[in-house]
């Protein structure tokens, strides 16, 4: 099967590359030429619409920002949908189920089934071939993309055959990781503000039961050195915190400790940081404490 990817963004760009070197061929797009480019360097081609991906591409992967770019690359005018070779889509974001549901649905009258397929572990570890992949959809689909989804993923978990089942699933690892995020953050802070040294609590809490993916790399080596790059767009994940709330109110199940990390997060974008990093978040901490988080590494 020809692999098309759709979406080279900086999480899109080291999953396609990963592809790319597995495979040797790959059709690319992206509504900026530039992100493509790294592609073109290594002998992809490069076309200049969703629908030029899915005429030269059985299997074509999407890893889009937004719901609404999301909709675009099926449905619009130039979407995948008008293609006349794909013949499976796999959806690499996180955009709820019921755009999930929408998007088979318009696929599935055509004939095309849809792999939900979100991603979670951040650059870094996608650059490494080292990220989870979250599926859901007909197992005969599964096994067909299953080969491509290991070229840019160490583990791969198949959650069931209904797609949305891994956007779900997805959904409650991004707002647990979030909320560990938010509340380490104001742990932090406050031992701090108190007079004790942020390094020495975040060692007590690493070795201690307080300890999770937040405090052992998220806080150390984006918050104590100021840097706040980790390349997590604060409206990216205030979108995946929206999708968060909008199937709690669907299923109807309470989320009090979440809801309030989403109202962190509305906070932060109130203060102006949508275009900001997720690890800014402490900004909204520091600035109801009056006190600011001191630079601890370099």
């Amino acid at each position: 099967m020809k692999a098309g990817f759709i979406g080279t963004g900086s999480m899109g760009l080291p999953l396609a590359s990963n592809i790319l070197k597995q495979e040797n061929a790959l059709v690319a797009f992206d509504i900026n030429p530039e992100a493509t480019k790294s592609l073109s360097d290594k002998q992809a081609r490069i076309v200049d619409s969703p629908v030029a991906v899915a005429n030269e591409s059985d299997i074509v992967f999407a890893c889009m920002p937004s719901i609404d770019s999301f909709h675009a690359v099926v449905t619009a005018e130039d979407g995948i949908i008008h293609g006349k070779q794909m013949k499976t889509f796999v959806n690499l974001g996180t955009m709820g189920t019921e755009a999930l549901a929408e998007i088979e649905a318009t696929l599935g009258a055509e004939g095309i089934p849809t792999l939900d397929s979100p991603i979670t572990g951040g650059v870094q570890r996608a650059w490494e071939g080292d990220i989870t992949v979250i599926s859901s959809g007909p197992k005969e689909v599964f096994a067909q993309a299953e080969p491509f989804l290991k070229s840019f993923a160490r583990d791969i978990h198949y959650v069931g055959e209904k797609v949305g089942q891994a956007q779900i699933t997805k959904i409650c690892n991004n707002i647990m990781s979030f909320t560990n995020l938010v509340v380490g953050l104001e742990a932090l802070t406050m031992a701090a503000k108190g007079g004790v040294d942020p390094e020495k609590v975040l060692a007590v809490i690493n070795s201690g039961s307080g300890q999770n993916s937040a405090t052992l790399s998220k806080i150390p080596n984006f918050v104590m050195n100021r840097n706040f790059n980790m390349e997590a767009p604060m409206y990216i994940t205030e979108k995946d915190a929206m999708l968060w709330r909008m199937e709690a109110e669907r299923l109807e199940v309470p989320q009090n400790v979440a809801g309030a990390t989403y109202q962190t997060m509305q906070q932060a974008m109130a203060m102006g940081l949508r275009q900001g990093d997720m690890s800014e978040i402490v900004k909204v901490i520091e600035r109801a404490a009056n006190f600011e988080l001191p630079k601890t590494r370099d």
